[in-house]
């Protein structure tokens, strides 16, 4: 029975425990206690969490194995770890099958060292610190998770339970971590390569014209989306809908256009079932030839080149962390 350890630190998100609750759904979907699940501290006892209550824990060498191990963060960049924490934890991470930072616990999985060389995520806000404190770590603060070899990472909070849903389809397949995600009322987990960010919260324009303009063109990234079309959404002339949707957005409508089609199709090169083709006609960009220019004109790299990256992803094995 693998054991799912996750080690509270004072100061711990309380919401990041839903992670543990993919596995304890697994257990639930299986029919048997597959996973053993605990949480743990170093000194055990009650750790106190962000929101001002205490979190009961037993002491992380009480264990005397530990298949997964997940470090969780709080709302605040960690402080170092004492030394002998330190080397406590890089003990435990030798023994364990992967280790797993969750939100600003990446910052405790990038002391050990673990994360030297390998690229990570973690909270967006706190990505740039992370390359300050961690030169070594080749951050990717645009990912909801990464997974390189034994050791995973993941974005603020909500991600930790994609990155859980993602460990549990490793150990029992897609078909169960499918039933998981509906038995949690989620439309299966997010891919390791898609945004934290969504365009339409980045936008966020002032006016229900504007935005209702901006949800017809999620609705309808197939279609031309003219000018004309989207002025006629939102109630004005096209010279008018210009101007308001450049000055509340900062961007020009063909523009705004192009960063949501692109954000739809790295989502559908993810999820790897379409062609660059057919990807290309279902988010409007027309052609492959199209698709690689904006892909590349957002994100610096062709499709091609992020579809090899999510893939080599899936196919790196748990071989223990060193």
């Amino acid at each position: 029975m693998p054991d799912v350890a996750m080690v509270l630190f004072p100061g711990v998100q309380f919401m990041g425990l839903a992670a543990q609750t993919a596995f304890e759904i697994a257990n639930l979907a299986v029919g048997s206690p597959y996973y053993a699940l605990h949480l743990v501290s170093f000194e055990g006892g009650n750790v106190p969490s962000s929101m001002g209550f205490d979190i009961g824990t037993k002491r992380l060498d009480e264990l005397e194995s530990i298949d997964t191990l997940m470090l969780l963060g709080g709302v605040t960049v960690p402080k170092p770890l004492p030394p002998e924490q330190l080397a406590t934890l890089k003990h435990h991470m030798r023994q364990a099958r992967r280790v797993a930072g969750l939100c600003t616990g990446a910052f405790y999985v990038a002391q050990t060292g673990a994360l030297d060389g390998r690229r990570a995520t973690t909270h967006w806000g706190y990505a740039s610190r992370m390359r300050i404190d961690h030169p070594l770590v080749k951050v990717e603060e645009d990912r909801i998770f990464i997974n390189e070899g034994p050791v995973w990472t993941s974005a603020g909070l909500t991600a930790g339970l994609d990155l859980a849903l993602a460990l549990v389809e490793k150990d029992l397949g897609l078909d169960l971590a499918r039933s998981v995600a509906r038995r949690l009322v989620m439309s299966h987990r997010r891919a390791g390569g898609q945004s934290q960010h969504s365009e339409l919260l980045d936008l966020a324009p002032k006016s229900d014209r504007i935005q209702n303009a901006l949800i017809f063109v999620r609705c309808n990234l197939s279609n031309p989306l003219t000018i004309e079309e989207l002025a006629a959404v939102a109630n004005l002339s096209p010279r008018q809908f210009s101007r308001a949707f450049t000055s509340e957005t900062g961007q020009s409508p063909a523009k705004v256009v192009e960063r949501l089609r692109v954000e739809a199709a790295r989502i559908l090169i993810d999820a790897g079932r379409l062609s660059f083709d057919e990807i290309a006609q279902e988010t409007g960009l027309v052609d492959r030839r199209r698709l690689r220019e904006a892909f590349i004109r957002q994100f610096g790299q062709t499709p091609q080149a992020f579809r090899r990256a999510g893939r080599r992803e899936l196919t790196v094995g748990d071989s223990g962390v060193q």
